[in-house]
């Protein structure tokens, strides 16, 4: 493999502020972003240091909620995203959505708002906790018992779910549709962030237990802050976006008559946070998946990044069965876990999944040569992992020696930022690869 610079690339100095989000970056990214994105920032400086503009065309294929295609728009440069989960597609679709006239949204959103209390109120119920009225417990909406097994138990407590679900229908139910996206994303966020019970720290679970929440009053919150945003953002209106919800092994089938000029993306990094869980509250409720059977269709659609999303019939680890260093780490997991006499499931699976995982990450680079131009730069965010057993897995340089024997040339390594492995005590790095794609 060609010689690999570990650079510092010119950031804020500690870990805190190279992941910070800059306030005055927060508008339209903030809708709606997952808990551990890259801050916009760090897109606008390769984007700047890729020599890219708005001549060229930029694909993010593992889009997220959206934070490069967001900021090349925002930029003026034509992008492209994919992403395979629907919560994170729909969030980006919805953040690169800028026609719609702010005013018309804020009265939109209080006409839907007056719905939902009138409903709520018929049945002695207010959206403010702690001033409701008598009302029938038993009569609280839900959702069905196969949607509500995909969720973690308490979640969400019934009293914020029915006036959840009394607002969805509220949203859903007028004719007026052009809102509707917007005004159901920032009902996603304020699920997160308010009405259910969930903390993120930094894989989801269960927070402080509310009996109640107010819901119609973070939501108009969320539409307001929207519609401040969307007043905004005029000049690069027509900035040309194209948004896939697919499987980015197989990137060369989704977009099979572009070329693209650059790549700022960041895949999963093999571990055992499974992104399905991230962002399932939200998911479920706004009714993109239903039961077991759709989450696993989609699940089939990921990079092997967890335990979990890992299949018998999987067949990715067969790109990379003659690469000796993956192959030693995946034999050093099993015969860690045999010492230790580690029996469960998931940690039999342990050595599989990572040789899946950087299986489909050869899979997607091998995809994407097809439809790079000569010369295109690409720059993926990954970072090293020591999940399994404490394993040390070294992404960044494992990724960048497939890249090198599909053809790529490495131009660097550049370190992002470093966090602390809570099981080793090791300092772990978080790095940007930077290939050149030579044509």
């Amino acid at each position: 493999m060609a010689h690999v610079n570990l650079t510092l690339f010119d950031l804020p100095k500690t870990n805190e502020e190279v992941n910070k989000i800059d306030p005055m970056d927060l508008p339209i990214h903030d809708w709606y972003r997952f808990v551990l994105s890259f801050p916009p920032h760090l897109v606008r400086e390769y984007i700047k240091k890729f020599g890219l503009n708005d001549q060229s065309l930029v694909l993010d294929p593992f889009c997220g909620t959206g934070t490069t295609i967001v900021e090349c728009k925002k930029n003026g440069i034509p992008t492209i995203g994919i992403e395979a989960l629907p919560m994170p597609y729909f969030a980006s679709m919805v953040k690169t959505d800028w026609e719609i006239d702010p005013e018309n949204l804020r009265h939109h959103a209080k006409r839907v708002e007056e719905r939902a209390i009138t409903n709520l109120q018929e049945n002695g119920i207010q959206d403010e906790p702690g001033v409701a009225k008598s009302y029938d417990h038993n009569g609280l909406r839900v959702i069905p018992q196969e949607s509500q097994r995909l969720l973690l138990k308490n979640s969400i407590s019934p009293l914020p779910l029915h006036k959840t679900l009394v607002l969805l229908d509220a949203i859903r139910s007028d004719n007026e549709t052009k809102f509707r996206s917007h005004e159901l994303l920032a009902l996603a966020k304020a699920l997160v962030n308010t009405i259910g019970n969930l903390r993120f720290g930094p894989e989801v679970g269960l927070g402080t237990i509310k009996r109640d929440a107010p819901v119609i009053k973070p939501w108009l919150t969320n539409v307001e802050t929207m519609a401040r945003d969307l007043a905004k953002v005029s000049h690069p209106l027509k900035t040309h976006v194209e948004i896939y919800q697919g499987d980015s092994r197989d990137v060369h089938l989704l977009l099979q008559s572009k070329k693209i000029d650059g790549v700022f993306t960041s895949p999963p990094y093999p571990n055992e946070k499974d992104y399905t869980r991230t962002t399932r509250l939200e998911t479920v409720l706004l009714g993109f998946i239903r039961n077991l059977s759709e989450l696993r269709s989609l699940k089939k659609n990921l990079i092997r990044s967890n335990t979990r999303g890992v299949y018998k019939e999987d067949k990715d680890d067969k790109w990379v069965s003659e690469y000796t260093e993956i192959q030693r780490i995946a034999t050093q997991i099993e015969k860690r876990r045999i010492e230790q006499g580690k029996t469960s499931g998931f940690e039999r699976l342990y050595h599989r999944v990572t040789t899946l995982y950087f299986g489909g990450m050869a899979q997607h680079l091998a995809s994407l040569r097809s439809i790079l131009r000569p010369g295109a730069i690409l720059g993926y965010v990954v970072g090293d992992q020591a999940s399994y057993l404490r394993v040390m897995i070294r992404t960044g340089q494992l990724i960048a020696q497939i890249a090198d024997s599909l053809g790529y040339k490495v131009e660097s390594i550049d370190l992002f930022r470093t966090r602390l492995a809570t099981a080793t005590g090791e300092q772990l790095r978080e790095e940007v690869v930077v290939l050149r794609w030579p044509g």
